[in-house]
């Protein structure tokens, strides 16, 4: 048998056990003479059960401070960010003079007391902004649309708003340029999105403002009343009409994305007139679809995503996906605007 023992022993488990099994008659002092060893010795092992030895580990934990001191000192590092030199001088202030720097570093582990380094990784962590959940998959059909409004060129005599359909599986955009943000412009972009949409539209989703909208109100009523013209132009041809919640903008923000990058289009140059800017916006919007790949879209354009899903769904779609080698119909001028 394997036995180990302490490495200052000096008895045997034999010699442990002929001392167990000493008469009574026989005093501690006579068998400390008879073995050779101590009379504490023949104190341990005459009346104990076993030879083997025991744990020296202490069975009482010696701890500079007390149990209510140490939940004060583990306040004050979390909540001051000291380090164990400075911490070691607001303890002994203010709780025990006689602590020493080493007791207090094993209290600290002890209790499992995080490092200022990973208290640091911790408050950068709850400072990180929520990360946006991502859109689920969709197939082609469900369109964001939205409104932006465009600067007031020198030959008008009011401004004008660019309106906007994006496609959310596909990236395919839409875009028109009109005179008002009224319900009947939304109504008559509506209809041009579904006659230049080479897909089946089935959703649409807008935010609540009042040329998408008749249902929003501040006491929480969602019901359609049936009256708007754009919920009606929805009605007429099946799809169905979705709202962002209120206050959570970014539920479109596929659409307000693209409108961002309208603005640095914008931005770029001066526009001399309502026609030129027109036209730059058509061209971006011609490029866009058709030539300037999308990380969402695993680095394709959205024509040659349509066509990955024409080929693989061609039920979803009305027409044959083809690509344009120049800009056409992608926005159509106020003169042409029903």
């Amino acid at each position: 048998m394997d036995i180990k023992l302490h490495k200052q022993a000096t008895t045997t488990p034999k010699i442990r056990a002929d001392i167990q099994a000493a008469p009574s008659s026989m005093t501690n002092k006579d068998l400390a003479r008879q073995f050779g060893v101590s009379v504490s010795t023949i104190q341990r092992w005459r009346y104990r059960d076993d030879v083997l030895d025991r744990s020296h580990t202490r069975h009482n934990l010696l701890a500079t401070l007390t149990s209510e001191q140490e939940e004060i000192v583990i306040a004050a590092r979390e909540l001051l960010r000291l380090g164990l030199d400075d911490l070691l001088v607001v303890a002994r202030e203010f709780l025990n003079p006689n602590l020493s720097r080493s007791a207090l570093q094993r209290m600290l582990k002890r209790r499992d007391v995080p490092t200022l380094a990973k208290l640091a990784r911790q408050d950068a962590k709850k400072d990180e902004k929520p990360k946006h959940r991502p859109f689920k998959d969709y197939e082609p059909g469900y369109v964001h649309i939205d409104i932006k409004h465009l600067p007031q060129m020198p030959d008008e005599d009011q401004k004008r708003y660019l309106y906007v359909a994006i496609d959310r599986a596909t990236r395919w955009v839409y875009l028109e340029v009109r005179s008002s943000q009224s319900a009947k412009d939304a109504q008559a972009f509506m209809k041009r999105v579904e006659e230049e949409a080479p897909f089946t539209i089935r959703t649409v989703l807008t935010d609540n403002g009042k040329s998408f909208t008749d249902r929003f109100s501040v006491g929480g009523g969602r019901k359609p009343s049936g009256n708007h013209l754009f919920d009606q132009e929805c009605q007429n041809h099946g799809i169905e009409h979705r709202l962002i919640r209120p206050g959570r903008p970014q539920t479109n923000g596929m659409v307000e994305r693209f409108n961002g990058r309208i603005s640095d289009v914008l931005a770029t140059r001066r526009y001399d007139s309502s026609e030129d800017l027109e036209q730059t916006l058509e061209r971006y919007c011609w490029l866009y679809n058709h030539h300037i790949p999308q990380k969402a879209l695993h680095h394709k354009a959205p024509i040659a995503a349509m066509k990955g899903w024409q080929v693989e769904r061609p039920e979803l779609f009305t027409q044959a996906i083809v690509n344009q080698t120049e800009p056409d119909m992608c926005m159509v001028p106020d003169d042409q605007l029903a």
